[in-house]
């Protein structure tokens, strides 16, 4: 066995989980919710639950994973030998193989995208919603931008943690906010900017109905990707002296920073173009988005397509970042637990979700027929995760911190081992022992009525 790689830096530590959790929902469905739920209301609802709701999850993974020094499976061998907890962690394992099968065919798309944006493609005058439809249910196009988009995250898991992950994520954060700076400067410079920032920064608190505080709620979840134990993987390669909570709190923090900002990106282009609706739901980034692009440089349509190219440049980087994540749940559990060098084990993972993936793709085209429980693989692989596995993990990952584990084993986690002092520790233990299963159970039962 190779030696247990491990982060070199805090930097990198912040930066490679903020990179796990920034991904295409901060960029895309983060801007959606915002829209369909009534703008600045929703956001500071959307902030209170990440600090309250998805950062005691994420502590708790933080707890698991550094206090084993282990993949997700080996976690729970090594905390709870013998006990049924090990479910959980092949529940995460399952989880990031089917949420790496099926948001690497939306990145794919991405790719395309950004191929299309640079080589001036998406003009003025076509049906966007047309255009997009055709690619989709195309039989070999869509899968050969997802696997080479596999191929790119394939490329940074097999270079290992601190030579591929860490190294890797301190190029694309960085990069990604400079292009989310550059763009938002565009955005604020277009006629209908003030529209814009007037939808996202004017709170109207009676469109804050009980299925916005659940929207909020459960974007806040899933935004920091919690739940399938892609934290608990990164903090087992977190050095003893990393600090835990400063950690957490950074990683939302940038975060919500970044899904904020993109709001400054969408909302002021969109509102910069007559008839174009703010809630025009998951066709914004695909369809209505190239629209605005053309539109409101119509007069400068080398900028058009610079700001458009640049754009899906940014959801390809933010896809790329949680994809890696993702990855690493899986091929940090077939290295460990199966002895095979890490370059094999992530090959195995690669070459499993090329083939699961290609299946996701299909059902949009030729196996549009093909149903699972009246699903295609698309939707199937996205109702599993999203609708079960995410949240009961998220639930266990808790229950198993606060209910199981000994209370000074989690305390000395969580001030490693004393030496930190950690304001508020009763109330982030009350928040993860109380607030954040239940908070994660009406998330898990909203999913299921609906």
């Amino acid at each position: 066995m190779e030696k247990r790689g491990s982060f070199g830096s805090k930097l990198g530590v912040v930066l490679a989980s903020a990179g796990s959790a920034v991904g295409l929902g901060n960029i895309w469905r983060f801007p959606t919710e915002v829209g369909n739920n009534g703008g600045a209301a929703f956001i500071l609802v959307y902030l209170c639950f990440v600090f309250l709701l998805a950062m005691p999850v994420m502590l708790a993974e933080f707890v698991i994973g550094r206090g084993s020094k282990a993949n997700t499976v080996g976690a729970y061998r090594t905390l709870a030998p013998g006990k049924p907890w090990i479910v959980a962690g092949f529940m995460g394992v399952l989880g990031g193989i089917l949420v790496l099968s099926f948001y690497s065919v939306v990145a794919g798309w991405t790719l395309h995208y950004t191929v299309e944006s640079f080589a001036n493609q998406l003009t003025a005058g076509q049906d966007f919603s047309a255009v997009f439809n055709k690619f989709v249910t195309n039989p070999w196009k869509p899968i050969a931008f997802q696997l080479v988009f596999l191929l790119m995250t394939h490329f940074v898991v097999s270079r290992g943690v601190e030579g591929g992950i860490e190294r890797y994520s301190k190029v694309m954060m960085p990069v990604l906010f400079l292009i989310i700076v550059v763009l938002m400067c565009f955005s604020l410079s277009m006629p209908g900017a003030g529209d814009g920032l007037r939808f996202l920064l004017q709170p109207d608190f009676s469109k804050v109905t009980t299925g916005v505080v659940l929207s909020a709620m459960g974007q806040a979840f899933f935004s920091l990707s919690v739940g399938l134990g892609c934290l608990a993987t990164y903090a087992s390669y977190f050095k003893k002296e990393t600090p835990l909570v400063s950690s957490a709190f950074s990683v939302c923090l940038l975060d919500s920073l970044i899904a904020i900002l993109s709001g400054f990106i969408i909302f002021p282009a969109v509102f910069s173009v007559p008839g174009v609706s703010p809630d025009a739901g998951p066709g914004l980034v695909y369809i209505t988005l190239p629209h605005v692009f053309n539109e409101a440089f119509a007069g400068l349509p080398v900028l058009g397509y610079l700001f458009s190219g640049m754009f899906y440049v940014l959801l390809l980087l933010a896809a790329l970042t949680s994809t890696i994540s993702m990855h690493e749940i899986a091929t940090a559990f077939i290295h460990e637990n199966y002895k095979l060098s890490r370059n094999s084990a992530a090959v195995v993972v690669t070459l499993v979700c090329i083939v699961l993936g290609a299946a996701c793709s299909l059902s949009f085209g030729p196996w549009s027929d093909v149903k699972i429980w009246n699903r295609g693989f698309f939707d199937l692989f996205d109702f599993l995760t999203a609708k079960f596995l995410m949240p009961l993990g998220g639930i266990l990952i808790t229950m198993f911190v606060e209910w199981y584990l000994d209370r000074r084993f989690v305390v000395e986690q969580l001030t490693n081992g004393g030496t930190l002092k950690v304001r508020c520790l009763s109330i982030l233990l009350f928040l993860i022992r109380w607030v954040a299963p239940i908070g994660v159970g009406i998330v898990f039962l909203n999913e299921i009525a609906n």
